[in-house]
């Protein structure tokens, strides 16, 4: 958990940074922050970016849903929105809903799913971060481009029916990326 708290505290501080730096140059004090977002079509090298529509989703890898899940419903107050079980990944999946972002929290049906390496190398803890977007397989091609290496090159499905294709961490700083393209407008 004390990352996820890490994860939201630096976001918060780079929105208040950014809103800072706003108000400076219109030389009034604001009150509140305000989010400008600007979706650029090229980087620097002239090669096209790519456009992440929104956090879709944290997830978190734990060695039991049952064990887990009352931290989040009963401690934090969150609600359980669904379950389901993900065999192609050997994984059961709970989902909590906080504002537009979900918590997906992982727990690993076998000592040989990915979840179950995870927590045996690291620990409980948080394992992703999903980028909702439109177009994953525009989107994984645009990775390519700018140098990113992929650790699925295809689409698959993943939980909830989305279609997904993860980073390699080793290209994006140290972090487990996820695309995830949901049908219906995410």
């Amino acid at each position: 958990m004390h990352h996820l708290h890490l994860f939201f505290l630096l976001y918060k501080h780079a929105v208040r940074q950014t809103s800072r730096k706003h108000a400076k140059k219109e030389g009034k004090k604001k009150k509140g922050v305000e989010i400008h977002i600007r979706f650029a079509t090229e980087n620097n090298k002239g090669v096209g970016v790519m456009e992440v529509k929104k956090v879709d989703h944290i997830g978190i890898a734990v060695k039991s849903l049952d064990e887990a899940l009352p931290f989040y419903t009963d401690t934090l107050g969150l609600s359980c929105v669904g379950m389901e079980t993900v065999e192609s990944e050997q994984v059961r999946v709970a989902f909590l809903k906080v504002g537009d972002v979900k918590i997906e929290l992982l727990e690993p049906l076998s000592e040989h799913s990915p979840i179950a390496s995870f927590i045996e190398k690291r620990g409980e803890g948080i394992h992703h971060v999903a980028l909702g977007v439109d177009d994953i397989e525009l989107r994984i091609q645009e990775l390519k481009n700018n140098g990113v290496r992929m650790i699925h090159e295809q689409p698959k499905r993943g939980a909830g029916g989305a279609r997904i294709a993860f980073m390699h961490p080793k290209s994006a700083r140290g972090v487990l990326y996820e695309l995830c393209e949901r049908g219906g407008g995410q």
